[in-house]
């Protein structure tokens, strides 16, 4: 794989390693952006047809990604916590029930959890993160593996830690929920895209995505995958145009009882989007060229180099087989001057996150490993002056 910055629009100057918090938008996508916003200028020329046919064609595209064989059981969703909710809003809970969770769990991830719980009086069990230095990734996953009991109705997570790029090994945790009959709901938002996924291989009760991550698609969209268990449940709102025979205007106050199969009854409103949807498919379009795969391998190419030079400054990185390659926290040492070391950033025009004492690196086809020197000797200077 090639690198591909020449399709975005990033200056030369700019180390961009911050795609997990926004990621650019290729320069085709952009333009397909602006295409739709010019097209809402005359809205003589929209069909019916519009309003149905390229998000269908957006959720085959998203299908052939994720690796599913039905494109109806996508839905189109503005956020992760609206998919998330969506979930969680179509669960009961029963008496001695335990809803599990990773530690440091993003918020929209926990809350809905946390709502959920109250309402039934259950438990949210949480495994953190191991406070071992050597080996963490796989004791996580251990430890995971561990909690799961009959008692656990739910299990929420990640493929990867959103704060670190620790990798779950989603086949062995849905093997185990299955055994104990518990839900397994995944938070793609910040792997789907970027790290291989498979709905045939996993088989998650859902997959929630936001779009404007690894994606590559504008802010408030993203796309969902509802299992059969959601076959029946109750949107969170009551959309037109997923009830059927609704591409039929002139009957649309001949109301409908039934929904679209499967997933449909859960697309957000408005869910034609001429813009969002037009960008994300076209966003999705290049992903299933570039394919997961590859991302992933040419992220290992352009960083691994620096892993080890990164470590001898003090720095801890995840082992390399439980961690992903296209993101990964740098734990720093306790004697680093984080607001020296972000002022060193600015200078270079650095990109990264900081979450407390780590920095979450975050890598694309628009990097090389020059950014990855250029992270180095950042660190090498503030580092090795403290």
């Amino acid at each position: 794989m090639e690198n591909k910055k020449h399709v975005f629009d990033i200056p030369d100057d700019i180390v961009y390693l911050n795609a997990a918090n926004l990621s650019p938008l290729p320069n085709m996508t952009s333009e397909a952006g602006k295409q739709a916003i010019d097209r809402k200028s005359r809205p003589y020329i929209t069909k019916i047809d519009d309003f149905f046919n390229p998000l269908l064609e957006l959720k085959s595209s998203f299908a052939k990604l994720i690796d599913a064989d039905e494109p109806l059981r996508i839905a189109s969703i503005p956020s992760a916590s609206y998919g998330i909710a969506t979930v969680a809003n179509n669960i009961t809970l029963n008496a001695g029930d335990e809803i599990l969770l990773i530690g440091n769990e993003f918020p929209s991830n926990y809350y809905s959890w946390k709502r959920l719980a109250d309402t039934y009086h259950v438990t949210i069990k949480t495994v953190n993160k191991p406070v071992s230095k050597e080996h963490c990734g796989k004791q996580w996953n251990i430890d995971i593996l561990d909690s799961i009991t009959d008692n656990t109705a739910v299990v929420a997570m990640g493929h990867i830690h959103w704060a670190d790029g620790t990798l779950f090994h989603l086949k062995a945790i849905r093997e185990k929920t299955l055994k104990h009959q518990a839900l397994l709901i995944i938070d793609g938002s910040q792997s789907v895209g970027a790290l291989p996924f498979s709905i045939k291989e996993i088989q998650p009760d859902a997959l929630i995505c936001a779009g404007y991550k690894w994606l590559f698609g504008p802010y408030a969209c993203g796309l969902a995958y509802y299992g059969p268990y959601f076959d029946h449940g109750i949107p969170i709102e009551e959309n037109w145009s997923n009830r059927l025979h609704s591409q039929n205007f002139a009957g649309l106050t001949n109301y409908e009882d039934d929904y679209k199969p499967y997933a449909s009854r859960y697309n957000v409103g408005e869910n034609a989007n001429f813009v969002a949807v037009d960008m994300l498919k076209t966003s999705i379009t290049q992903l299933l060229e570039w394919t997961p795969e590859a991302i992933q391998n040419y992220c290992l190419d352009i960083s691994k180099d620096f892993i080890d030079p990164i470590k001898r400054l003090g720095c801890r990185i995840e082992d390399s087989e439980f961690r992903a390659k296209h993101l990964f926290g740098i734990e720093l040492p306790k004697h680093a001057n984080v607001d020296v070391l972000k002022t060193e950033f600015e200078k270079r025009n650095v990109f990264v996150s900081f979450r407390g004492h780590y920095i979450r690196v975050s890598c694309h086809l628009f990097n090389t490993s020059k950014d990855f020197q250029i992270l180095l000797d950042c660190l090498t200077i503030v580092l090795k002056t403290n």
